[in-house]
């Protein structure tokens, strides 16, 4: 018998080598070697086998969205950070009744908490990835920085370093550039307990606006920018500054030109959605104060014309009406009936439509409840479901009103 040559069985497998590995080149694939228990070489050309990568920036063709809002656009504010059973059951609702936006509160603390520059983008990704899958415009509301941040921590407040917030913002743009519609810049910044327990400061407010406005629109030009909304009041102390009075305060402190649509709330307390300011002000039983109506919102936008800012659009971030009926609850004396609430929430709409346009933009009706608030929470008594998902009046008729 004619012995085989070692060293030409060696040349053919690195030629074989040779040839499977410039293949693997020329494809963009990889070539795995494997044990099979035979013996000599083999070689188990594997075409999709690459290395593990990092979770990779998720990327899309920016969406076009439209500059203008139609007027109004209709929004629930909702609570879907990272439980995937009810934020699937939430958003359902929030399609069923025919409401194309979501207002979600993205919190800087539950992002980058464990230091500066140490993201977990886990939940937020899923809220967004979900959100959209229903077609829904993301309203971003981006407030509560961590510890490390200071800011009179653990209370929400602006970070001891303004540039943090904006560091922030930037990278929370980049990242859903094109799939995060708007980005609310902080809440009720007119209360000191919004504002890291001091007394609130136009000027302050209007320092971090301007910074996040820049990075925002620096990561995503489109994206649309929102001011805070304001908490309507008339009192005027170290815990609170009246919000008609703030927002003049910050136009005169060069606000103009760093957000492109105003945030404001309009709770209506105990009035009919239709009552103006003027007559809840000469009204002891509606609160006696201008504020304490939902068309407190055209006070600031009598404001905004002042200041030659009537071509920008008004967001209505939050309204509703509570229900609360705990005797000892600060709520408790501009409570309405759950009838009351279904009724004045699809009339506020209504009257929206037919005076505020074409200035009023998404209007983001109080709450798909939060699934684990309970009677206790103040929050409960304004929403339009409970907690388990069952629907109120309110829902039902936001449901069924002419969009």
């Amino acid at each position: 018998m004619r012995k085989r040559n070692p060293f030409s069985q060696s040349r053919v497998a690195l030629f074989l080598l040779a040839l499977m590995l410039l293949s693997a080149f020329w494809l963009g694939h990889t070539t795995a070697f494997v044990t099979t228990g035979q013996a000599g070489p083999h070689f188990i050309y594997l075409p999709f086998v690459s290395k593990p990568e990092p979770t990779p920036t998720p990327t899309l063709t920016p969406t076009p969205f439209p500059s203008q809002m139609q007027s109004p656009e209709y929004g629930f504010h909702v609570f879907i950070w990272c439980d995937p059973t009810t934020r699937e059951r939430d958003l359902r609702l929030v399609k069923e009744a025919g409401f194309t936006w979501i207002k979600q509160i993205f919190a800087w603390r539950d992002i980058e908490g464990a230091g500066k520059g140490i993201f977990d983008w886990s939940c937020a990704d899923q809220v967004v990835a979900d959100a959209l899958r229903y077609g829904f415009s993301i309203m971003a509301r981006v407030d509560y920085q961590p510890q490390w941040a200071g800011g009179g921590y653990p209370k929400n407040g602006p970070p001891n370093n303004y540039q943090d917030y904006g560091d922030f913002v930037y990278e929370l743009a980049k990242r859903y550039r094109g799939r995060i519609r708007a980005y609310q810049v902080w809440n009720e910044p007119n209360l000191a307990r919004e504002w890291g327990g001091r007394r609130p400061n136009p000027n302050e407010y209007v320092s971090l606006l301007k910074i996040a406005y820049q990075r925002i629109k620096q990561a995503d030009p489109n994206a649309m920018v929102i001011s805070a909304g304001l908490a309507p009041t008339g009192t005027d102390t170290n815990e609170a500054m009246p919000d008609d009075k703030y927002l003049r305060k910050m136009y005169q402190a060069g606000v103009k030109g760093y957000f492109d649509v105003l945030g404001a709330n309009g709770p209506g307390y105990k009035a009919p959605p239709e009552i103006s300011p003027d007559e809840v002000a000469n009204s002891y039983y509606y609160g006696h104060h201008r504020c304490f109506c939902f068309r407190r919102v055209e006070d600031l936008r009598a404001i905004m014309e002042q200041y030659g800012d009537g071509d920008k659009q008004v967001a209505v971030v939050e309204f509703g009406w509570t229900s609360d009926p705990r005797p000892n609850s600060p709520y408790h004396w501009h409570a309405v009936s759950e009838e009351e609430k279904a009724d004045y929430l699809v009339r506020a709409y209504q009257w929206a439509k037919q005076n505020w346009s074409p200035w009023v933009g998404v209007m983001s009706a109080i709450y798909i409840a939060d699934p684990n608030w309970t009677q206790d929470n103040e929050q409960y008594w304004w929403a339009v479901t409970n907690p388990d998902g069952t629907t109120r009046p309110a829902y039902e008729a936001l449901k069924m009103m002419p969009k």
